[in-house]
């Protein structure tokens, strides 16, 4: 009986038997209890700070899905914009040289008008000094020179008409 493990074996059970009697297995309860419902409640707050992370991820999810549809919306509405533009861009260049087109043509026939009428005038001209030319070697006195005035200035008038 003097043996190290029986007084080892008798000192536990005095030990647990003051622990007892002191309260002590109450304390180690009560402290693994509380223990284990903070343990229960930081479960709880990770379970609840892992659900509002799920939900504010989804948000942004949807956040970003609703920014991705926008911007390609933007993106095909300035694409839109951008032809329009170029279209109307195209259309006022045509207007403008049909514009300038025309106003040449209209140039060229006033100058192919304004040609002919000084080809004329000076057709008429040449054919009238020619005529007056002619008629003045002629005929002499003063009976010829009224008859070449008249002449002459219906001449001129036929001429430019």
């Amino acid at each position: 009986m003097l043996e190290a493990e029986f007084w080892v074996a008798v000192a536990f059970v005095l030990f647990m038997a003051v622990v007892w009697k002191v309260g002590g297995f109450n304390q180690i309860t009560k402290g693994l209890d509380g223990r284990a419902k903070r343990v229960r409640h930081e479960l709880d707050e990770a379970r609840r700070l892992r659900e509002e992370a799920a939900g504010v991820l989804a948000d942004y999810k949807k956040r970003r899905s609703d920014a991705e549809r926008e911007a390609e919306a933007i993106v095909a509405s300035a694409r839109e914009e951008a032809q329009r533009i170029a279209d109307e861009g195209h259309a006022r260049l045509n207007e403008f040289i049909a514009r300038r087109t025309k106003s040449a043509e209209t140039k060229i026939a006033q100058a192919e008008v304004q040609a002919s009428a000084q080809v004329r005038a000076a057709a008429a001209d040449a054919a009238v000094k020619v005529s007056e030319v002619i008629l003045r070697e002629r005929m002499q006195g003063e009976a010829a020179e009224g008859l070449v005035r008249q002449s002459l200035g219906e001449v001129r008038t036929r001429l430019r008409a």
